[in-house]
């Protein structure tokens, strides 16, 4: 006698074995392009590395333990890899503890303390890693107003994001309102045009406000998921440079509610205690929540990712390690120090 039921089940199991197939897929893709940020993110802190790394070998040459000596010789590098005083007194301290709990610390045992310290320290400060490029629609649109001053690498920035992120399927609009700089404007058409997402600019001088109003009225018009608003990159004096962005951040929240989602701070790693202050400024400034840092390939001052996420408490959320379109990556806090000690 023959049996229906089996057959009755040959649809489902298809599709679980569809699924199951599409998965592993999906599972081996993602291992293939890991290797390919990991060895961006490498080649990118290149610089950082081998000064880290060679200025730490000669702070424990001749030395068998981690003794006081030691212990100096690390200040004095952690310092002078702009990891920044305050942070670098918190690594020593904390180190100093375990060399006191353990009794005897031996120097070859010196490299995994350190990078367990360093971890642990940028996981109390980034309470996620960032995975994915992806936005959810508890937002839509999701706003980023992106601040900081001339030079930093703020328009390549929000044109690499811009390529992430319409890569994830994500429509994406730029908004202008950095109207004071006549490149500015020309450099974000640029981008949007090389992208190949809108971007919506006026006249050179024009309120900078209006722009983001402009900018966000449309993006709700046309349905589209992320708008990035361009500012000013002046570091005038503080009232002005509050006021500015006050009256910016202002008009986006009558037009999307909450907006704008996430203020992204954009410092160049390279300038090392130079971004410290920038930091500070803008944080006085405004409600930065998310920190993207440039130029990392070409500088040895990469400790300043340590020292700024540890000082402001804002999370560090995207790096620059290359020039091409794809090194903006997500900030991997464990990718970074094992890049960083590898």
């Amino acid at each position: 006698m023959i049996t229906l039921k089996p057959f009755r089940n040959s649809g489902r199991a298809f599709f679980v074995l569809l699924y199951i197939i599409m998965g592993l897929f999906d599972f081996f893709k993602k291992k293939e392009t890991a290797p390919e940020a990991q060895e961006a993110l490498d080649k990118g802190l290149e610089k950082t590395k081998s000064g880290f790394l060679n200025k730490i070998t000669k702070a424990v040459a001749g030395k068998s333990t981690v003794d006081d000596d030691v212990l100096d010789n690390l200040e004095e590098v952690l310092v002078t890899s702009d990891v920044g005083v305050g942070t670098t007194l918190k690594i020593i301290d904390r180190i100093q503890a375990r060399v006191a709990k353990d009794k005897y610390l031996s120097t070859s045992e010196l490299h995994n303390l350190l990078r367990e310290e360093i971890q642990l320290l940028l996981a109390e400060n980034n309470s996620n890693d960032f995975r994915s490029f992806e936005y959810g629609s508890e937002h839509k649109p999701y706003v980023i107003m992106v601040v900081g001053v001339n030079g930093v690498g703020k328009t390549t920035t929000i044109g690499k994001l811009a390529h992430k992120l319409k890569a994830e399927n994500l429509k994406v609009v730029l908004g202008a309102a950095d109207t004071f700089r006549a490149a500015a404007v020309e450099q974000i058409k640029l981008w949007g045009e090389r992208v190949g997402v809108r971007v919506v600019a006026q006249a050179m001088g024009s309120d900078p406000a209006s722009v983001a109003f402009d900018t966000l009225q449309s993006a709700v018009a046309n349905g589209e998921d992320v708008v990035i608003i361009d500012t000013a990159g002046r570091l005038h004096n503080k009232v002005g440079l509050m006021n500015e962005l006050g009256k910016i951040k202002n008009v986006m929240n009558r037009v999307v509610p909450g907006a704008p989602h996430e203020i992204l701070l954009v410092l160049d790693g390279s300038t090392g205690q130079n971004a410290f202050e920038q930091c500070k400024q803008f944080t006085e400034a405004t409600d930065v929540n998310a920190l993207a840092i440039t130029k990392l390939d070409g500088t040895a001052k990469g400790g300043v990712v340590i020292g700024i996420s540890d000082q402001f408490k804002i999370p560090v959320k995207y790096i620059g390690v290359g020039e091409s379109m794809n090194d903006l990556q997500l900030f991997d806090k464990k990718a970074f120090v094992d890049s960083l000690f590898n």
